[in-house]
């Protein structure tokens, strides 16, 4: 390392964000950016651990000592390509990722660790904005047709992996446009949509094709994708989300979280959706259930949608803020998460349980909630709810049945061999696949699909 001793002078410095009152009036993205020499000061306080815990943590296995060292020293050419010989996209995994690599960062013990993922989106925004990255066609093609189902992370790295190998690789989306849940699911306020559309041009020119509103199993049959390409990969997400079967739940104003992230995640984009089938938080006390990144979501979304209250519930007890002995270092923590839609202005509450949702003449009006610690009921006013309890399974009707496929004991895809389902030709990756998981590891998964592909084919 350049300067081994940078941890003990100088401190850790994030961007932050932009201010409160200015970034709710839009849906740019929230994060600012350092300036250069700032970015390479904070590169400098990797401080050559010995054994690199931040590597250890990360599904990718980025190789974070080498490209901060490479940072530090001003070499951006060599940072971006030490970056991205592990990570496909680290312009999405920059700006979404919980950060592993940070919590298991050995100067995470006094709680002051490397700006490991803003570095790395610096890094990567460097390299675009100075034409590092280029398109590159493989020089040789093979024979092989592979038919990528779903755009996602982990669709794009199996199709990015396998055309570098040669192969001719075709994705299809069931959406208007690629990216899956990044261009659906992420607020603009956290993943400009322009950053996905940056990287399926690059894709777009080194040979992949993409084909749009196409469901595979509807507008396309299971037969003719089989006849049609030499092998499959799966990358559909788990689609299923967790319901809540309670009285009420048939209100008008409950719906499900990704109802109002992907329709506003249109009107951003300038797509026009009819007034009567608009979903607005504005002037209306909105209830998100489920406590987690989704949940933040929709609490940005609510408050940029002016709404006159934002609640946000969990079923289990608050975490603890700083430190948790059940996930010590370097295991990531499971401590109380605060994002920048919470510090925008919502309730948080804890140990509340939903009983019933009650309204009048068809409309909600109320959530009636129990303390789980003291069984005391309370009614919480709402005139919108959202259900963000996360997913449970890929979705089987269709694509997944008409294939005939088994599924594992918590419903997601089974596989035989690493990526191999049980029906010949057919792979899977991601989110069908393990179930809900990160960026970084639809990612992983993605490459590790294309690895068995590649080795089925040849």
């Amino acid at each position: 390392m350049g300067n081994p001793k940078a941890f003990l002078t100088i401190n850790r410095k994030e961007a932050g964000y932009r201010p409160v009152l200015e970034r709710i009036e839009d849906f740019g993205e929230v994060e600012q950016t350092l300036n250069t020499e700032d970015r390479m000061l904070q590169a400098s306080r990797c401080m050559d651990c010995g054994v690199p815990f931040c590597h250890w943590a990360c599904p990718l296995a980025n190789t974070m000592p080498e490209w901060q060292d490479a940072l530090y020293k001003g070499k951006w050419q060599d940072a971006n390509e030490l970056l991205a010989k592990t990570n496909n996209f680290p312009e999405f995994t920059g700006r979404v990722c919980p950060a592993l690599c940070e919590k298991s960062c050995v100067l995470n013990l006094h709680g002051i660790p490397v700006t490991i993922r803003e570095n790395e989106v610096a890094i990567v925004e460097h390299a675009f904005q100075e034409g590092y990255i280029k398109p590159h066609s493989p020089q040789k093609r093979t024979s092989k047709n592979i038919a990528v189902v779903g755009s996602g992370p982990a669709g794009l790295a199996v199709a990015d992996m396998l055309n570098r190998k040669g192969h001719q690789v075709t994705v299809f989306e069931k959406d208007e446009l690629p990216g899956g849940l990044l261009r659906l699911g992420i607020p603009d306020f956290k993943l400009n949509k322009k950053i996905i559309d940056r990287r399926v041009c690059l894709l777009e020119a080194e040979g992949i094709v993409f084909k749009n509103n196409i469901d595979v199993g509807k507008d396309l049959t299971c037969g003719d994708l089989l006849k049609s390409f030499d092998a499959v990969c799966l990358c559909i997400g788990a689609g299923q989300p967790r319901d809540l079967s309670v009285e009420g739940c048939n209100l008008n104003g409950v719906y499900f979280a990704l109802d109002l992230l992907k329709q506003q995640n249109r009107l951003v984009r300038g797509m026009k959706i009819p007034r009567e089938k608009r979903i607005s938080a504005e002037g209306k006390n909105v209830v998100i259930i489920g406590g987690g990144d989704t949940g933040s979501d929709c609490v940005g979304t609510s408050i940029r949608q002016k709404a006159a209250s934002v609640t946000q519930i969990e079923i289990l007890p608050m975490p603890p803020k700083d430190m948790n002995p059940d996930t010590p270092w370097p295991l990531y923590p499971h401590i109380l998460k605060t994002s920048s839609s919470h510090k925008e202005g919502c309730t948080r509450r804890w140990s509340l349980a939903t009983k019933r949702f009650t309204g009048k003449n068809g409309k909600l009006t109320s959530v009636e909630v129990i303390d789980t610690q003291t069984g005391a009921i309370e009614y919480l006013p709402a005139d919108l709810v959202f259900l963000s309890m996360g997913f449970i399974h890929p979705v089987h009707e269709g694509l997944l049945d008409d294939l005939g496929l088994t599924y594992d004991v918590r419903g997601n895809v089974a596989v035989v061999t690493p990526s191999k389902t049980s029906v010949d030709k057919v792979f899977v990756a991601g989110d069908a696949l393990s179930g809900t998981s990160l960026v970084v590891r639809s990612i992983d998964s993605g490459r590790q699909a294309a690895q068995a592909i590649h080795t089925y084919l040849t």
